[in-house]
């Protein structure tokens, strides 16, 4: 059923009341929040009729009321305002933004780390590329007769680099020919396709060769499988002891443990959304159903997508969160593609 109006406006009232105090609502709490020109039995009515509809919840007999998720998924839809940064916000999530260009693994750690400080939330980020990526050049540098650098440059633009250290000695020729080999030969293909084409040459090219080519594109293996695995950078985990809800380590350290695996792995609900909101049993992973996740993703080119968020309570205020976190994954859209802030922003 559709919810009157001033129905809504209880609900709305309750949540963002909830939202600022962590503590149940009562009629007396919504009147002076709703400033509702009604009596306190009509809003307890009304409060009822909300919690048999399963927007509301009662903890305590006597307690006031709390947001149940179905509530607060109609709150985001229809009742929320969208929040407007201020300046001193914009001002400094801008600086914050100011994420020295390192290796694009490094910047989207830089960048969770930057979050949980802007939001005192638990935060990730992480990059998504195409399924199948592919190395696009081999560059190798000679240190000394015993050791060079090969740098890995993937179709993402993702550079990695390593230094090899030989039992032999190592001419700049000979790091020529074997730089050329590798870039005429394992440039373009997939993981699954390098172990093949690396058997195949094995057939033809001499021990000495081999050994050096093996070693360089096992390396090149090592970049492609570390990318498709999509690594997760959280931040900030230890920010869930600060609210209410977390203050007990029972409560906390389920989340916390979850939060710091390895097979922790935020996804969206609908890609194309700029933002997107999952609360409570919104969220496929158990770990997370009386948590809520907001995310938002940011453009890295070359078909790779980023996606940038936080964990907390569903007392969340999903507002403001919802808009610095967009905020913020558009200057990092901007960092990342053009080197600098999105115009108007840098004065702001």
């Amino acid at each position: 059923m559709d919810l009157t109006d001033r129905k809504k406006r209880i609900l709305r009232a309750v949540i963002e009341s909830y939202i600022q105090n962590a503590e149940p609502v009562g009629s007396k709490a919504v009147a002076e929040w709703a400033r509702l020109n009604v009596s306190s039995a009509t809003i307890r009515n009304e409060m009822a009729d909300l919690e048999n509809l399963g927007y509301l919840e009662q903890p305590h007999t006597s307690a006031g009321r709390v947001p149940s998720p179905k509530g607060y998924r109609l709150y985001v839809n229809e009742l929320m305002d969208d929040y407007k940064l201020s300046i001193q916000e914009t001002q400094r999530i801008n600086q914050a933004l100011h994420i020295r260009m390192k290796a694009l693994d490094r910047v989207i750690d830089e960048a969770g780390r930057v979050v949980a400080k802007l939001t005192q939330y638990p935060a990730f980020a992480l990059a998504s590329g195409p399924e199948k990526m592919t190395i696009r050049r081999f560059d190798l540098l000679l240190v000394d007769q015993s050791a060079f650098i090969a740098v890995v440059m993937t179709d993402s633009n993702v550079v990695r680099n390593k230094l090899f250290r030989l039992s032999g000695d190592l001419s700049e020729s000979q790091l020529q020919m074997l730089g050329t080999l590798l870039n005429t030969g394992f440039t373009g293909l997939t993981l699954a396709q390098l172990t093949p084409e690396l058997a195949r040459v094995s057939r033809h090219a001499t021990r000495e060769a081999y050994e050096l080519i093996e070693l360089v594109v096992n390396f090149g293996a090592e970049v492609l499988d570390d990318l498709e695995k999509r690594q997760v950078h959280t931040a900030g985990i230890a920010n869930l002891l600060e609210h209410p809800e977390y203050q007990s380590l029972e409560k906390a350290q389920p989340l916390m443990s979850f939060l710091s695996d390895e097979e922790f792995k935020p996804l969206p609900s609908d890609c194309d959304r700029a933002t997107d909101i999952l609360i409570g049993p919104e969220n496929v992973a158990e770990a997370l159903k009386d948590s809520s996740v907001v995310m938002a993703t940011y453009d890295l080119g070359d078909g790779m997508r980023g996606l940038v968020g936080v964990v907390g309570p569903t007392r969340m205020d999903y507002a403001k969160i919802s808009a610095r976190l967009s905020y913020f994954a558009k200057g990092l859209t901007w960092l990342i593609g053009q080197g600098g802030l999105p115009p108007g922003d840098k004065d702001q």
